[in-house]
């Protein structure tokens, strides 16, 4: 579909409740590809590339995560749907929130996967600016880097077919995509707050050995709310690390909305 004069891709399949899926950084919605066929045999499930990423075009210098949370409404707009649970994995995480945000009313449940409501620390904000020169330096080392450090250590030795396959991916987004949510992501609001009260039904995943989120101060952020904590024991890519058990969460979750 057109969305200010740029294309953005969606996967629409099955039918029922609806359920949107939205990737992460340097990811795409062949992501989704173990999980979406599942999910599509009893749901109605939309997987959407992103600004910058996959086979949607990039919208400026900047993306911010409202900018992302706007196409999804529009995706969502587009295909008549009023209500849906949104999974988001990382950055999609972030789109996730400022999707919710601005459209309460029509999101009967959210989950954060790998993903966190808190805004990047000064230290962060430094990261990402140092990302920003790495890839404009070397795309291709930036990227390969980047796609390793997701894993943890013992996934890295077990994984590699699936590591290399998320690599491939990530190295077809381009330079301006990289660079657009590195920088919309660093100036992302603080939505801890609005996470923990939003009265619907909230699902944090999180990987103890998270290379990228440190486990224990996610954790320790959603304290004393009705937000739901699944803990997995490896990495940022649940999904792969561990995918049996994440999809039966995701299901749990789902049934009982």
């Amino acid at each position: 579909m057109q969305y200010k004069n740029i294309h953005i891709h969606f996967t629409d399949s099955g039918s029922g409740k609806a359920i949107v899926l939205l990737h992460g950084f340097l990811e795409n919605t062949s992501m989704w590809k173990n999980i979406a066929p599942t999910l599509s045999k009893q749901y109605r499930v939309i997987a959407i590339d992103l600004l910058g990423h996959g086979k949607t075009e990039s919208l400026g210098y900047i993306h911010t995560m409202h900018d992302m949370a706007e196409i999804v409404e529009a995706v969502l707009n587009h295909l008549d749907i009023s209500k849906s649970i949104i999974i988001g994995h990382s950055m999609g995480g972030y789109v996730a929130l400022a999707y919710a945000e601005n459209h309460l009313e029509k999101v009967a449940g959210l989950c954060l996967m790998n993903s966190t409501a808190e805004a990047d620390s000064e230290e962060r904000k430094l990261n990402r600016d140092r990302a920003i020169k790495a890839v404009k330096q070397n795309h291709k080392t930036f990227v390969s880097m980047a796609v390793a450090n997701l894993f943890a250590t013992k996934s890295r030795e077990n994984l590699n077919l699936a590591i290399e396959f998320v690599k491939n991916e990530a190295l077809k987004t381009p330079l301006q995509g990289i660079i657009a949510a590195l920088e919309g992501m660093k100036i992302r609001p603080d939505k801890t707050d609005f996470f923990k009260s939003a009265p619907i039904k909230k699902l944090l995943i999180l990987g103890k050995k998270d290379p990228v989120l440190n486990f224990e101060n996610t954790k320790n952020h959603v304290k004393n709310s009705n937000v739901n904590i699944v803990e997995f024991p490896d990495g940022h890519m649940s999904h792969i690390e561990n995918e049996n058990n994440f999809l039966q969460e995701i299901m749990h979750f789902i049934e009982n909305i």
